[in-house]
């Protein structure tokens, strides 16, 4: 599946392990949310970097305390008519301060993608959108009337400020 960051696509050094599978013993890794909790001494021991993928019901604030040590947090979207990834991604950014990777997988449609990165998504793991397309949408918009996570300054606030 292809991963687009940073407006371009990349090779995917990461690889999910689900819950019942065993953790392999080097490599980049994510686990669900509920492995990690299970076993966080144990992942966050390892001599490889660690990742956690949260799914829509998965509460963020479980993360909190670790956002310094995961290097990266996939936010699944298992329809693209589930927006609770949204509010995940803000969370982990604004309230959290997570500065690491930040991915959306699942459903990601193309018509997303711009509304995804404002919330804090950096990279875009998608069979549904090719490059072309996702970089064309990274920058239909050039100026927003609403803060967003990704740190862009609204209308708003540049009209007010000093010069």
């Amino acid at each position: 599946m292809p991963l687009i960051k940073n407006g371009r696509e990349v090779d995917d050094i990461w690889a999910f392990v689900p819950d019942e599978a065993p953790l392999s013993p080097g490599g980049c890794i994510t686990v669900s949310l509920a492995r990690f909790r299970s076993e966080t001494e144990l992942l966050l021991a390892r001599n490889t970097d660690i990742g956690v993928r949260l799914e829509p019901a998965d509460d963020p604030h479980e993360l909190a305390e670790f956002v310094d040590r995961v290097a990266l947090i996939e936010v699944s979207f298992p329809k693209y008519t589930d927006g609770r990834g949204y509010s995940q991604a803000q969370l982990l950014r604004g309230r959290f301060g997570y500065t690491g990777e930040l991915r959306a997988v699942g459903q990601v449609l193309r018509d997303q993608i711009l509304y995804m990165n404002r919330s804090g998504f950096d990279a875009f793991e998608t069979e549904r959108a090719e490059l072309p397309s996702v970089v064309e949408a990274l920058k239909e918009f050039s100026a927003f009337y609403q803060p967003a996570a990704n740190g862009s300054v609204s209308v708003f606030s540049r009209r007010h400020q000093k010069d």
